[in-house]
């Protein structure tokens, strides 16, 4: 019986060291897994960075890819957030061709999708919309018959909803993982 493949989130915090996203990607590099959304910031300490990495896998490999991360040196806490309540989000801007009678289309669908537009052009507006996915994949669609000149997506950040901190999902995880310790790790 073969797993089903999936779209996994994990959060990883790293120290805020030079070298440490290169490990990181050089990881999923070996391991031959394609990063779907890599995003990299610091947190509320300025030693620590948050990783927000997307990737598809299936439950035995969205766990050895958790294992591996934990063996990185400068890797503090892996959380994989799949399936826990959480809030996920990306950002675009998009430059889309709106000469003057198209405009009032443009603003329209942007202001559908409470998308912002942050540059006026002559022939054309750039739009940035925040949200899920597939809001942006919906309003990129929509747009693309006007023609999309330029576009630039952040990549997805997440974060557990609630008021768990990282620090009470380290302990929980810590648990977790010692009652049910029943694959193997290698790769």
């Amino acid at each position: 019986l073969k797993s089903k493949i999936m779209l996994n989130t994990f959060m990883v915090y790293v120290e805020n060291k030079p070298g440490v996203l290169t490990r990181v990607a050089s990881l999923f590099r070996r391991r031959a897994f394609n990063i779907d959304s890599l995003t990299v910031g610091r947190t509320e300490k300025p030693e620590v960075s948050r990783m927000t990495i997307t990737v598809d896998a299936d439950h035995d490999q969205a766990r050895r890819i958790e294992a591996n991360l934990y063996k990185l040196v400068n890797v503090l806490l892996v959380e994989n957030i799949t399936n826990q309540p959480a809030i996920v989000r990306d950002l675009a801007m998009i430059r889309v061709a709106a000469r003057h009678e198209e405009r009032s289309h443009v603003l329209e669908l942007a202001n559908v999708f409470r998308a912002r537009v942050v540059d006026v052009a002559p022939e054309s507006l750039t739009i940035e919309i925040t949200g899920a996915e597939d809001k942006i994949d919906g309003l990129l669609e929509l747009l693309r018959p006007y023609g999309i000149l330029e576009m630039v997506r952040t990549g997805i950040v997440a974060m557990r909803r609630g008021s768990k901190s990282a620090e009470v999902a380290v302990r929980e995880s810590a648990a977790v993982a010692a009652a049910s310790d029943d694959v193997s790790y290698s790769v």
